[in-house]
């Protein structure tokens, strides 16, 4: 508490008789913590021609209101509730206890509005694109008084107030304002600021007393502790404006995009500390270097948005604007993302708005209605992951979710979002029964408001942002889902390739003598593949949940199965699409991931598995340094097969760039046969160097390749006029490039 001296005057006024704003009834509500408009008759109000100072303040035994040089005495007017006439001009309250402590502080009462009309109206219209600005904890100078605005949006509660240790967690104390129909509540409490912890108590519509978590909170309490916590997030100086200039072509369809996906609490772990993540200032220290020497252009984080649970990896959030506490304030983030930027990688964020839990002190019956969620559970609630699903027909939620999609990019820089779980959003009956979903309202399972939500997201998005990208996790034949929302579409940027994963995994897990059987599983994700703009994912879901690792995935004794491997990976580097691979699996992890431990770091540096990481950073290296390899990943002028042989389990494919690129032959044999002489058709004559061989010594393998490169002949195959003959090893991937002449 502050404290202070008394003043050498003292004029204590007797009790006149009580105005109409202070009845018996309005004080009764104040005391017991049930007035919803505490503004009406706290704070100053002028009666005729007398200003009155009221000002609820339990356990104090005496309240002065200080005026210049004078203290004005309260007298109790009923319960804890000091009143009195004092006259005009700036006042501070006088507050003395029992302990003959003193708290001298600004009335919070006697402030007013923060928010402007516009902010209410945008509000209110669902389009206040920078909400964070208007609601949430905000430190500020007021009325030239210093201290934090609070607002938060619970248009059906009784009374909303803001609890704190400034404030003994007593829900009588602060009492917020109503801005009525907008729905928000708000106050500006002097004093309080930075890193003070708080929480908003809510007298529900149906008469429940819950204290909730900031919906719009800048920062967190580590979990299992529930509290917001009060983050000056302005002024943070960025040394990322070389990047931002120009990171609009780093995440183009004509660009090399490699993204290595990340659980920051796993990556890496303090081996001096109990086995704690590194920070975020550590990991820009460390991951964000890594990184880059691996080639990868982007880092893509799984859910960091504070969780409660660390068993979610981050996908059940409670505060979508607040980053998680687990390795460091916000500006700590923000230190990571500058780093990054610096080291020329962007940074993605695996967002998720498809859900929430039911925790008491998240979103779930915020203000004792369904607020944020369905009240219907056939609408409202996720089966598969004990979840709620939100409102999306609901104006004020759709704007929660946009502006949440733009606070990440306009306050921490990111460069693109990936949203989680975009099918389980698009279609009512989602992993449902018959009679556990709810029709739209032309009798089909189609989610019109999701699909609304998810196109005005990447509208204003791209609209505010056109340099980021968007991306969808989405496994279903949804039509458009990467194309303009003007054009119908859903308006992402990009798309997993869910199918393309699903069918080479398969295929490459058989045993090499079954794969002649199964070949269209590599041909047959050709057939979509340029009706959206795909990223190949292998994911951190494809190393879980008894899925094994991808090393462990793989068939035959130890030398075959990083054989296989290798040979996958350079597969999935020189077919069409973006690239995207989780942690760990750059250097096959011999375990499956555990978010509760660090990587296998000591695998890493064994011989096999270093050299399935020296594979990967000279197959994002070659991917980058050659046009035909990326610059129509989403072109199909850019592909074209050569003759496969199925029962040889060989495949053969062109890759072109534009006019002038080299372009590239990829043959790849799925066998463990060596195969010497082995012709393909080749698009141009003359000399085709060998830029890539997964089965080179640097990597492990047995180094049976075509050093020199190789010549062609004018012996037409695959439907070109030219061919050569390679030696193609076994379980490998050979990589020409043409020679110019």
């Amino acid at each position: 508490m502050a404290t202070g001296s008394k003043p050498a005057t003292t004029d204590t006024t007797h009790m006149q008789a009580r105005p109409d704003h202070l009845s018996k009834d309005a004080l009764d509500a104040v005391n017991a913590g049930r007035h919803s408009r505490p503004f009406a008759c706290l704070g100053p109000h002028t009666s005729g021609t007398q200003r009155w100072i009221t000002t609820f303040q339990p356990d104090a035994t005496e309240v002065s209101a200080r005026t210049g040089k004078t203290d004005v005495g309260l007298e109790r007017m009923q319960g804890d509730v000091f009143g009195g006439v004092v006259p005009d001009g700036d006042y501070t309250l006088v507050v003395r206890y029992a302990d003959g402590t003193e708290n001298v502080t600004a009335d919070p009462y006697g402030f007013e509005p923060v928010l402007s009309d516009f902010d209410q109206y945008l509000i209110g219209e669902g389009t206040h694109k920078q909400l964070w600005r208007a609601l949430g904890a905000h430190v500020m100078t007021h009325e030239g008084v210093q201290g934090t605005h609070f607002a938060v949006w619970a248009p059906n509660a009784r009374r909303v107030s803001v609890v704190g240790h400034f404030n003994m967690w007593d829900g009588r104390r602060h009492v917020m304002r109503s801005l009525g129909q907008s729905g928000v509540w708000e106050i500006f409490l002097p004093g309080v600021g930075d890193q003070d912890l708080y929480k908003y108590e809510v007298l529900g519509a149906d008469g429940s007393l819950v204290q909730k978590a900031d919906p719009v909170g800048f920062g967190s309490q580590h979990p299992p502790e529930q509290a917001s916590v009060v983050r000056d997030i302005d002024g943070y100086g960025w040394d990322d404006g070389a990047w931002m200039d120009d990171r609009r072509a780093k995440g183009a369809v004509d660009a090399p995009v490699s993204i290595y996906e990340v659980h920051l609490g796993s990556w890496r772990r303090r081996y001096d500390e109990g086995g704690r993540p590194l920070s975020y200032k550590e990991l820009a220290r460390d991951l964000v270097p890594y990184v880059k020497d691996m080639g990868f252009t982007h880092i893509e984080l799984l859910p960091i948005s504070e969780f409660p649970f660390d068993g979610s990896w981050g996908y059940q959030p409670v505060g979508l604007y607040a980053p998680t506490i687990r390795f460091g304030p916000p500006h700590e983030f923000r230190d990571f993302v500058d780093a990054a930027h610096q080291a020329g990688l962007g940074v993605l964020l695996d967002w998720v708005p498809g859900h929430f839990p039911t925790d008491a002190h998240g979103l779930a019956h915020f203000d004792g209605t369904h607020l944020y969620e369905h009240a219907d559970p056939r609408e409202g609630f996720h089966q598969d992951w004990n979840t709620l699903i939100y409102n999306y027909g609901r104006t004020e939620v759709r704007n929660y979710l946009v502006a949440n999609a733009l606070y990440w990019m306009e306050e921490y820089h990111l460069d693109g979002l990936r949203v989680d779980a975009v099918a389980s959003m698009l279609y009512r009956n989602y992993s449902r029964k018959e009679g556990e979903w709810i029709p739209n309202k032309d009798g089909g399972h189609e989610n019109y408001e999701a699909i609304a939500f998810l196109q005005e997201m990447n509208a204003t998005v791209y609209g505010e942002h056109p340099d980021v990208m968007t991306v969808a996790e989405e496994s279903t034949s949804f039509a458009g889902v990467s194309k303009p929302v003007d054009s119908g579409g859903l308006g992402f940027g990009y798309k997993w390739n869910m199918g393309w994963m699903n069918d080479t995994l398969s295929y490459i897990e058989k045993n090499p003598i079954y794969r002649q059987y199964h070949h269209d599983d590599l041909t047959r994700p050709l057939m979509w593949q340029y009706s959206e703009n795909f990223i190949l994912p292998i994911s951190h879901d494809e190393v879980v949940h008894g899925k094994g690792s991808m090393i462990a995935k793989m068939p035959g004794d130890e030398s075959e199965k990083f054989a296989n491997l290798r040979a996958y990976y350079a597969y999935m580097w020189t077919h069409p699409g973006k690239k995207l691979l989780f942690m760990g699996c750059e250097f096959a992890q011999p375990e499956e991931w555990n978010h509760n431990a660090d990587l296998n770091w000591g695998a890493a540096d064994e011989p096999a598995h270093a050299g399935v990481r020296e594979l990967v950073r000279d197959l994002n290296r070659l991917y980058a340094t050659e046009p035909a390899l990326h610059v129509k990943d989403c072109d199909p002028s850019g592909f074209s097969w050569l003759n496969g042989d199925a029962g040889q389990s060989t495949l053969g494919y062109v890759r072109y760039g534009r006019d002038g690129d080299a372009p590239v032959v990829v043959m790849c044999n799925f066998t463990p046969v060596l195969r010497e002489g082995f012709a393909i058709g080749v698009p141009h004559a003359g000399q085709w160097d060998e830029v890539l061989n997964s089965d080179s010594t640097n990597y492990g393998g047995g180094n049976r390749g075509n050093l020199g490169g190789v010549k062609s002949r004018p012996e037409p195959r695959d439907g070109h006029d030219q061919s050569v003959e390679i030696v193609l090893p076994p379980l490998s991937v050979v990589v020409l490039r043409h020679a110019k002449q």
